[in-house]
């Protein structure tokens, strides 16, 4: 059998890899975290709904065991483990390297994915891909800009962001991932120049389609370094983020103003308390969620051109997708479809059809530009 292991695969997002990839019979899934308990409950609870042959082990992704992890044998590893703001070091990756195996993984901390191409020589030097970033930013991001790219003679503007349903659980590592740049200054393009802002400050409203109005803020994500790289005629970059309950949402602006204050030197501290207080908050809002992106240039006309893109999803299934593009590409790995060798962000690597046949079977619904 064909064997994938996923690191933090009784998480919100391993979990749900798992059950996507399970569908294939010939494959040997390996669900493994730091806890040996969590990782055998979560097979028994997935197992008699794959295809998938399941397993359970012990493995540290910050520190991983070369030896246990070469006894593995996996093809692939897909690290769903954050946050990885703390993993800087690629310690999983490098261990990919060590024991010839593909790596992909769902990375959302900005310098983690900008700086992830420094394994490039490495990986190449072992025949062996690995992709960080593979997830909503900039994995389904640059997707959408790729598929309407075209339309513009030059693509000048991005304006984004993400509103999850108040019904999901973000979990431990992805709160804390949340909380450690809140209040914390980082780079944007704006009117073609670096700028600095604030995490989760800016508020402003966005009017969703069929969500209705809600409030963002800024937030920091690999596409503010990666993209204007990617596409050179980009003049702004803005990604935001909200909570669909009004109260929660500027908690985490009030929050923000301590941090820049120095009142609270690290708000990452609080995930465990305020997890808990979301969960306790979870019956309010809603079981929907999307995301949306605005693209802005001039068009083949020499007018000014927008387009708008959006897509929701209901029945808290918002979840599943940051974990489609690195499942989309796993698979890809796995079947040998995907040839490219080295290391890179997962900028461009899968395209808009690829993300809508992966999620055809889910409650997620697509509201996207009419035809020029």
């Amino acid at each position: 059998m064909t064997r994938i292991l996923i690191c933090g695969g009784y998480g919100t997002f391993g979990l749900r890899a798992a059950e996507r990839l399970g569908r294939d019979a010939g494959l040997h899934i390996t669900l493994v975290g730091r806890n040996e308990q969590s990782a055998r409950e979560a097979v028994s609870t997935l197992q008699p709904r794959v295809a998938a042959t399941l397993a359970s082990a012990t493995l540290d992704a910050s520190t991983p065991d070369i030896a246990a992890l070469r006894a593995l044998a996996p093809r692939v590893i897909y690290n769903a483990s954050g946050p990885y703001q703390a993993q800087d070091d690629y310690a999983l990756a490098r261990a990919a390297i060590a024991v010839g195996a593909h790596y992909v993984d769902l990375a959302d901390a900005r310098d983690f994915v900008a700086n992830f191409e420094r394994l490039d020589v490495d990986a190449r030097a072992a025949g062996v891909t690995l992709i960080a970033g593979a997830s909503s930013v900039p994995g389904l991001s640059s997707a959408v800009i790729e598929q309407y790219k075209s339309r513009f003679a030059k693509l000048t503007g991005l304006t984004y962001g993400i509103l999850p349903a108040n019904g999901f659980d973000p979990g431990l590592a992805t709160t804390a991932s949340i909380l450690s740049y809140v209040g914390r200054p980082f780079e944007t393009l704006q009117n073609g120049r670096s700028s600095t802002v604030y995490g989760w400050q800016g508020l402003w409203r966005y009017c969703f389609p069929g969500l209705g109005s809600r409030w963002l803020g800024h937030c920091d994500i690999p596409d503010l370094a990666l993209f204007p790289r990617a596409y050179p005629d980009l003049r702004d970059v803005h990604f935001s983020a909200g909570m669909e309950v009004p109260v929660m949402h500027f908690g985490l602006w009030g929050m923000s103003w301590l941090v820049r204050a120095g009142l609270l030197p690290k708000a990452e501290r609080l995930a465990r308390p305020l997890l808990a207080v979301k969960r306790a908050m979870r019956r309010f809002g809603s079981d929907a969620g999307g995301m949306f992106m605005l693209l802005d240039g001039i068009g083949h006309d020499g007018k000014s051109k927008r387009l708008a893109w959006h897509v929701i999803a209901r029945g808290n299934q918002g979840p599943y997708i940051p974990q489609i593009p690195a499942t989309i590409l796993a698979r890809q790995l796995l079947d040998g479809s995907f040839t490219r060798r080295g290391a890179m962000a997962g900028v461009g690597l899968m395209t808009l059809d690829d993300f809508k046949t992966e999620v055809r079977d889910l409650e997620i619904t697509f509201f996207e530009p009419e035809p020029d």
